[in-house]
Order: C-alpha cells, then structure tokens, then sequence
C-alpha cells in the first residue's frame, strides 16, 4: 500500500497506512472533510470557529453522547466505519426520541499519534452512513491525541414546531410502544466475548453444521452499528405520543426513567410473547451451550436489559393506536399507582412485568457496570 496518493489537484494525499501522529491538524481534517455530509439547513459549513445552521421553529434539541475505546467498543471488533456510525446513530437516536427531526452532529475525536490515516476515513466514511437514513450533516467538532481513541457527538434536532415529547407526560391508560429491535446489542456482545475469531466482518466460531445463522450476523451488526428507527420519532409525535425516549440502557431501566418522571406504574408484557424472543432463542443457545429453559432464559434477559439497540420507547392514548408508524407493537400499558394491581410496588411509580416485580436487575449503568 502506497503512503501518499493524488487528489484531483495533483496534491499529496496520505495513504491508509500513514499514522495520524505524522500529519498536521490541517492535514487530518483534510483528509476527514470531503467524506462528510452537508445538512440542508446549513448556510455555513466547516472551516470557521462554528458552522452556523437555520432552525425555522425556534426550538431545538441538543444532546450528547460518549464513546470510550475498551468500555463501548474494541477496534479488534468493530472497524472505524461500525464505530462512526454508531457515533452518529446513538445521538441521531436521542433526538428523534424528543420528536424532533435530526438535522446536524458535531464531532470530538480523541485518538492515540499511531492511529492509521486509513482508520479515520473509515470514521468519517462511518458517521456518512449513520447520518444517511435522516440526512443529518456533520457540522464539524474538534480533533485532539490521546492515549485511547474517545468519540463525543453533539446532535442538533428540529423540533419542526412541535413540542418535544417528554419522559414525563405518560397518562394512565396509554399504551406503552416500541419500535425497532430488543436484546440484538446484547446478544451480539455476548457472541463477540464468547468467540474466538474477533475480526470485524468475521464469527466462523459460531457457524452451525457449516452454515452460518442470520441471527449471529444481525446481533453482531447491530452491536456493532444499530440502525435505530429515526422516522418514527417524529411519526410517535405527530399522533400524540405522551412520553418517550431510546432505549439504551435496557428496557427495564428505560421504562422505569419513564415511570418515574411521569409518576406513574409501566406495566410490561410478557417478554416472551414478542417475536425477539424467538430471534433471540438460537443465539443463546450458541453462547450458553444449552437449549431449551436455559436458552430462553438468557435471551429473556437480553431482552429486558439488554441496551444499545436505541429502539424508541413511547406512551400513546389508544385511540392513537391505529396510527403508528410501521413495525410499533404494543408492549404494555400505563397505570395509576393508585390501580389495584400496583399495589405490589407500595402504591409508587416503576414497573411491573406482566403484573409483577420483575427478577432480573434493571440494565446497563455507566458506573456500576450492572
């Protein structure tokens, strides 16, 4: 592989195995620029101290997420283009769970002097991919070394003149949505700690008599890169959905967040009646050994802790039930604390699974690990 190669103008241009403690901050962003999306609502891009961006409704939604080398992700699993894209879904996430419609990232990018050229494109090609299905722009961030690669992305979303929809708005009554996938993440990070050939794009540890299962691969892509559903953030809004937001944290822990800011008791259904279980069983079976309870054990557990999928979580009265958008399905419903059948929970706020205090613990916390 060559070191430098030509752009069009006959310039040097760094080759894929050039590290990035070799080039200049110019350089670098030189390389990462071209490989960026513009947003329509961008009158100023790159290149000056801030990109400048046109909100037509003056409500915006800001958040921001970290990625951490070694806690979120491990380059011998995930090529730069998984985690660029998983940047950039995560956050895109977070803002169609507000409702809004996610226009812009801004992106820090913290990396070790002996991180390849060819690494960072492949970021850049990454965050291109997760901003794709929404046509959000990369507006720009900040580059910096370090000691382990860190990736902090700040999404911008319209709000289009809606009012955001909250944690804190469930009703007793509505019933409780999700959509898009559950336990995927989870599973996939099982097969990736369980398997002995790491290698992104590769999980030959896991082919059954030869032939690969398409659960391994969907679990694993989707650790590695989820494709959270961005359109039905804003299709939940617009048929009046009450509260929301992604799961990232595992159901379990996300739906308490609901309960608790609204005041009210989430009553899930059965996991195992959802079509994830049944995805999830075979893939348990791999990672545990075991068929049958055990297997439907673990894949339960996914599926009520397991987080990083970025689904969307909502409430909505029912009479709004006949307009969701596709693939939402009802999970469960919303009561008073006050409903004889919370009194299990001593008359407060939190959840309940299939009528009862669920088992399992609650999910993913960033400091205790559980």
């Amino acid at each position: 592989m060559s070191t430098a190669e030509q752009d069009a103008a006959g310039r040097g241009v760094p080759g894929e195995d050039v590290r990035v403690g070799d080039l200049s901050e110019e350089e670098l962003l030189a390389v990462i620029t071209p490989l960026l999306p513009r947003g329509p609502q961008t009158p100023v891009g790159t290149g000056d101290d801030c990109a400048v961006l046109s909100f037509p409704d003056s409500l915006t939604a800001v958040s921001t997420d970290v990625l951490v080398e070694g806690r979120h992700f491990r380059t011998e699993w995930s090529t730069g283009c998984d985690v660029g894209a998983r940047a950039a879904a995560q956050n895109l996430a977070d803002a169609a769970a507000m409702g809004a419609w996610p226009v812009a990232i801004v992106v820090g990018l913290v990396m070790p002097a002996a991180t390849s050229v060819g690494w960072v494109r492949d970021f850049a090609r990454g965050l291109a991919r997760g901003c794709e299905p929404c046509g959000a722009g990369v507006m720009g961030g900040d580059l910096s070394g370090g000691n382990s690669l860190v990736v902090a992305v700040t999404v911008l979303g319209d709000l289009e003149g809606r009012a955001p929809v909250l944690r804190s708005g469930a009703r007793p009554g509505d019933a409780v949505i999700h959509v898009g996938t559950l336990g995927r993440s989870a599973a996939g990070l099982a097969l990736l700690s369980a398997g002995t050939d790491h290698a992104p794009g590769s999980h030959t540890s896991f082919f059954a008599g030869g032939q690969e299962q398409p659960q391994v691969r969907a679990c694993i892509e989707t650790f590695r890169a989820p494709t959270p559903p961005l359109a039905a953030g804003r299709e939940l809004a617009l048929v009046g959905a009450t509260s929301m937001l992604d799961v990232s944290d595992g159901l379990l822990r996300d739906a308490g967040r609901i309960a608790r800011a609204s005041g009210v008791v989430i009553d899930l259904d059965d996991p195992g009646d959802l079509p994830d279980a049944s995805f999830l069983e075979p893939v348990s079976a791999l990672v545990s050994g075991h068929g049958g309870s055990e297997a439907r054990a673990l894949a339960r557990r996914w599926l009520l802790t397991g987080g990083e999928d970025h689904g969307l979580l909502a409430t909505v009265p029912t009479d709004a039930l006949e307009r969701l958008p596709a693939g939402a399905r009802v999970i469960g419903r919303v009561l008073s604390p006050q409903a004889s059948a919370a009194r299990v929970l001593g008359r407060r706020p939190g959840v309940l699974l299939a009528g009862e205090p669920p088992q399992e613990h609650t999910g993913w916390d960033h400091f205790s690990q559980t």
